[in-house]
Formats: structure tokens, C-alpha cells, sequence
């Protein structure tokens, strides 16, 4: 039978890393190559009128929180709606916490994935939980929860990623980078060959002693 902690190894090939949000305005906020998320009050206040990366006249202006809220908010009440009748459907409040995560609604986005996890634990949710703390702020939070899904799934490629990452820019661990991605590439042999040279070059620009957190 398989364990509700199991995760296809395709899937985690595939990894999706923490990623840059609110473009050039996260990155110009945390001063981050790779930029990294809101943090706290003074960077969600500041994150109310972003940065605008450049654009053709003709583009859509970039939302703030509060738009980006309500078009959540909006695209979430079908959802509720259906979640009224089976408040138990783990699979309905993880719908629920990527649509508040994909708009930038970290709280309440982490809400219902720890919902999720505890009628269905699973590595996925719990990685997208970590991210959303992470990006509130709670970098101890974040690595406790990746660390609990690689107990359950050792290689996981998506907790190694972000693990390495978060130990790299915001512990300045760069041991504890390092050992998360090798370990990342010593179980995961067949990781497409893109993923293994973005993952040996962040490692080798550790050794080198070049790359900057």
C-alpha cells in the first residue's frame, strides 16, 4: 500500500524552488540575485507599491497585495463554497492555499495547507507550507517543516532545493547549502541534466568561494 507520504520521483525531478515575488521589487528589498520574498511588516508595507520592472507602455499595471488579495478572494469562493459541503477534502484546501500563494497571500495561503496536512500529510503541501512561512518571515519555521518532509522522503529534490537555498541566502549555512544540494544529486540520479547543472553550479560557486547569499 502506498504511504500517503509517497511522492513520484518524476514529480520531484521537477522541482519547483523558491521563486522570485513581486519581481524587481522583492529583488530590489532583500538586495537577493535569486529574490527572495516579503519579509515581515516593513517589507509587505513596501511591497503595497512595487517596483515596476520594465514594460511596454501598453502593460497592465503590476497589482499591489490588496488587488492581488481580492482577485484571490474571488477565485477562491467557488472553492469555499464546495469545501462547506466536505470541510474534510484535503485535496480542496490545498487548491485553496496555491490560490492564495500564487497571489502573494502567504498567511493565509499557509493556513489551509497546515489544514490539509492534518487529514492528509503529504510531502507536497508540506513543501508549499515552507515556502509561505518562509516568505512570511519564519525561516526557522520553514526549515523545520522541510526538515520533516525529508524524513518521510530523504531525496525529495523540491525539500533539498529549497533547503539549500534557505541555509545558503538566509542562515548564511553554506555547510548546510552544500549538504543538502550533494545530497540532493546523490539521490536523485536521474535528475534532467538542467537541474544538475543549476544545482552543480550554485555548488561550486559556494566552493569557489563567488556566489553571494
Amino acid at each position: 500500500m502506498t504511504s500517503p507520504w509517497d511522492e513520484s520521483r518524476a514529480a520531484a525531478s521537477g522541482w519547483q524552488p523558491i521563486q522570485v515575488y513581486g519581481m524587481a521589487a522583492a529583488c530590489l528589498l532583500v538586495g537577493l540575485a535569486v529574490g527572495y520574498l516579503f519579509r515581515g511588516s516593513e517589507s509587505r508595507s513596501i511591497a503595497q507599491s512595487p517596483v515596476p520592472a520594465p514594460r511596454s507602455a501598453n502593460a497592465a499595471p503590476i497589482p499591489t497585495l490588496e488587488q492581488m488579495k481580492h482577485m484571490a478572494d474571488k477565485k477562491a469562493e467557488p472553492l469555499l463554497a464546495k469545501l462547506k459541503s466536505d470541510p474534510n477534502d484535503a485535496d480542496l484546501l490545498m487548491q485553496l492555499g496555491n490560490t492564495y500563494k500564487s497571489t502573494h497571500q502567504f498567511k493565509e495561503a499557509a493556513g489551509y495547507y497546515e489544514k490539509s496536512l492534518q487529514i492528509k500529510p503529504n510531502v507536497a503541501a508540506r513543501n508549499e507550507l515552507a515556502s509561505c512561512l518562509y516568505y512570511e518571515g519564519d525561516v526557522d519555521g520553514a526549515i523545520q517543516q522541510l526538515g520533516q518532509s525529508l524524513q518521510h522522503d530523504p531525496g525529495n529534490a523540491n525539500s533539498l532545493f529549497n533547503l539549500g537555498l534557505i541555509k545558503w541566502k538566509a542562515k548564511r549555512d553554506k555547510d548546510g547549502a552544500l549538504a543538502a544540494w550533494q545530497q540532493l544529486l546523490k539521490m536523485n540520479p536521474d535528475l534532467p541534466q538542467s537541474k544538475k547543472t543549476e544545482v552543480k553550479s550554485a555548488i561550486e560557486s559556494i566552493e569557489r568561494g563567488t556566489g553571494e547569499p
